[in-house]
């Protein structure tokens, strides 16, 4: 499928005295995360309507998705990674979204297998292995336990990228997920950005379940890669899992988080759905 995405350059085309721009997208997602991803070398892509991004990311009029991930040439690494939320405000980081991206590049070939991918979280690194894609993440920050925002269950934060606060519960499956990840995403003590909100559970056979109400989305999420990784390195931290752990995502698919001298890593499956193209252009 990617060969059908390459033999597709972006067109430009005259109707009327004005043009038109057709935009070839691949739709993919990272254990249920999902993304329409677009291969930018060219620089082409409008970032700045964010009326148009907001159309194309709709589920109801557009193609829908988590988010909008440019392919981008970069010069610290081999390539970079622009990261649109459905919003259309830019975010730094997205795990499943990063795995996607690497799986993408490699099957064009505009990278190899271990790679190297600028972010606004800084450089990190891809493997893409068979079936799976591995990416180890940014250096952990601002992590912090036992946060008072006023839930009745332990709340803990850190930033694997992007700022996570993870709530401890007995059953995430009866969390009000629209109601209280709202109200944990724009406590004021995330203020003024806000943070991602994870509702958690250390399973008996040591594994984790966690659901993730996402910052730019929100709403919940399949998946979310870097809130996975949140949630089981702030379990180990308190020492209630050991590392490499599986958790379990709301899309039904699993996330494994593991630590190599000190550097957080995050393995999963990339998958393409479907490819097509968006007219960009002669709206009414």
């Amino acid at each position: 499928m990617a060969a059908l995405f390459v033999s597709r350059p972006w067109s430009i085309c005259g109707k009327l005295g004005t043009g038109s721009m057709k935009i070839p997208f691949t739709k993919m997602h990272g254990a249920g995360n999902d993304f329409i991803m677009v291969d930018d070398r060219a620089l082409m892509f409008p970032l700045e309507d964010q009326l148009f991004i907001q159309r194309i990311a709709s589920r109801r009029i557009g193609v829908g998705c988590d988010g909008i991930i440019l392919l981008q040439p970069s010069k610290a690494a081999d390539l970079r990674m622009r990261f649109i939320n459905p919003d259309g405000g830019e975010q730094d980081m997205c795990g499943n979204g990063a795995r996607c991206f690497a799986r993408m590049a490699h099957d064009l070939g505009a990278a190899p297998s271990a790679m190297s991918i600028e972010t606004g979280a800084g450089i990190v690194r891809a493997q893409v292995l068979e079936g799976l894609v591995r990416l180890d993440l940014t250096e952990l920050t601002d992590l912090e336990l036992d946060l008072p925002v006023g839930l009745e269950c332990p709340v803990d934060f850190v930033n694997t990228g992007v700022p996570h606060a993870v709530a401890w519960v007995d059953d995430v499956q009866a969390v009000d997920l629209p109601r209280f990840g709202k109200l944990l995403r724009r406590h004021e003590r995330f203020a003024p950005k806000g943070s991602n909100a994870n509702f958690a559970k250390v399973e008996a056979d040591g594994t984790l379940s966690v659901r993730t109400y996402e910052r730019g989305v929100e709403a919940e999420t399949l998946a979310c890669g870097t809130g996975a990784a949140a949630t089981a390195l702030l379990a180990a931290e308190r020492g209630w899992v050991k590392l490499p752990v599986a958790v379990h995502c709301a899309g039904g698919f699993d996330l494994v988080i593991d630590s190599v001298q000190g550097t957080p890593s995050l393995t999963g499956g990339a998958a393409t759905v479907f490819e097509g193209e968006i007219e960009y252009g002669n709206r009414i």
